[in-house]
């Protein structure tokens, strides 16, 4: 009788048991497709995210391309025209320096826009061999302190000889096709005087070591048939290259030309010495080139301190920090073109300083502001990265010719 009844209760156990392991197992379940379904859905979010950085990007990206067209164009007949100090007309194409620009269409508030002429760094598929050879040297004494050991300068212009002729006779020391091809990695020279990139430079024998920690891309180019430099809007990698100038130097330079461009060799003698004028004489002159490097980048976030002392500098063409994050889909297409940017105009605070009003304190200290709000570096030794694009423009009748975009490109130091 005792058996009988605890068989009912035995099932009874093992029914509860049945339905606790059932109800764990659909917990589980629908623990890991909830998890599943979040996960999707901040996936998607993401991708609606990077999708509106890539369009809000494109769009200052063509901003840009149309603020340089706008360059090259006639300029209206009521157009203002902008003076110096001095009563001298302004050359507007030398904002394109690396400066953070105002443009005359609608970018996001947020986003900052760079734009550099190819005219102010070294042509390496122009440069003479004469000129490689000063360049060589000037490199090596930066290198060691010392001045250049003659037998190294001929080993290294020899080698970039034998990479840009055409053919495979090596010369005295150089370094042609059987040199490169018995390298753990071996390539190919050259054998043409185009190259088709600066980082091609480094393939050059013992190029890599002289030219170690320098920014081949704001400091040389490959397009273009200038031969030398315009100092208006030289980059400060390029400029550190060049015969006779030292960092104080330049500094010195770039404040100069941020009060007043350049117009001759006679006002550049005026900032630096004329022994080193003498040597950087053969590498400049005023043209600009038709190729162009657009930066775009969104703009770092403002620390409520350095946000007050910008803000404070606003001008009359100024917008608050309120409104930085306003997009270009905000503005109403019937206000612009806006007042035209000014040609010393400065994205610190968003206002703008006339170039007849600046000198040399005030534009120091926006300099510094610039700085701080917009830093190189986004931690120590890891440089700012951009959305970069190489454009040409052959005349302000015709859209750009795009030779290179780089999505992950690292910012110049400026």
């Amino acid at each position: 009788m005792s058996r009988l009844s605890t068989k009912p209760v035995q099932q009874r156990g093992s029914v509860l048991l049945i339905v606790m392991w059932t109800a764990v197992l659909l917990t589980i379940l629908v623990t890991a497709m909830a998890s599943k379904v979040r996960l999707s859905a901040r996936t998607a979010f993401n991708n609606q995210l990077a999708a509106d950085d890539y369009t809000q990007m494109m769009s200052a990206l063509h901003s840009a391309e149309m603020e340089i067209l706008l360059e090259r164009m006639s300029p209206p007949v009521d157009a203002p025209i902008e003076t110096n100090s001095e009563g001298e007309v302004l050359d507007r194409s030398l904002r394109f320096d690396g400066r953070p620009l105002r443009l005359s269409y609608p970018t996001p508030d947020d986003i900052v826009v760079r734009i550099i002429n190819h005219s102010g760094m070294i042509n390496l598929n122009r440069i003479p061999r004469a000129s490689m050879q000063l360049l060589i040297e000037k490199r090596l004494q930066d290198i060691t302190g010392e001045e250049a050991d003659p037998e190294e300068v001929q080993n290294l212009l020899a080698a970039w000889t034998d990479w840009t002729d055409l053919n495979d006779l090596e010369g005295i020391n150089g370094a042609e096709r059987d040199y490169y091809e018995a390298l753990d990695s071996p390539y190919l020279p050259r054998n043409n005087p185009e190259l088709d990139s600066v980082n091609e430079l480094l393939h050059v024998r013992g190029f890599a070591e002289l030219f170690e920690g320098v920014d081949l891309e704001s400091a040389f180019t490959i397009y273009g048939n200038n031969r030398q430099l315009n100092l208006n809007v030289a980059t400060r990698e390029a400029m550190s290259l060049l015969p006779g100038l030292t960092p104080e130097l330049i500094d010195e330079l770039l404040a100069a030309r941020a009060i007043d461009a350049f117009t001759n060799r006679g006002e550049i003698g005026e900032v630096i010495p004329f022994e080193n004028l003498t040597e950087l004489s053969p590498w400049v002159s005023n043209e600009t080139s038709n190729f162009y490097t657009l930066y775009v980048y969104r703009r770092p976030q403002l620390e409520p301190q350095l946000e007050e002392t910008a803000d404070s500098t606003n001008t009359d063409y100024s917008i608050s920090a309120s409104d930085r994050q306003r997009n270009a889909f905000a503005f109403d297409p019937e206000n612009y073109p806006r007042k035209m940017p000014l040609m010393n105009e400065s994205r610190v605070g968003d206002g703008t300083e006339a170039s007849s009003q600046s000198n040399a304190e005030s534009l120091a200290q926006n300099a510094a502001l610039r700085s701080a709000e917009d830093p190189w570096e986004i931690a120590p030794g890891i440089g700012r990265q951009a959305l970069s694009a190489v454009v040409e423009f052959t005349g302000g009748d015709s859209p750009p010719r795009v030779y290179q975009i780089n999505p992950y490109a690292t910012l110049p130091r400026f």
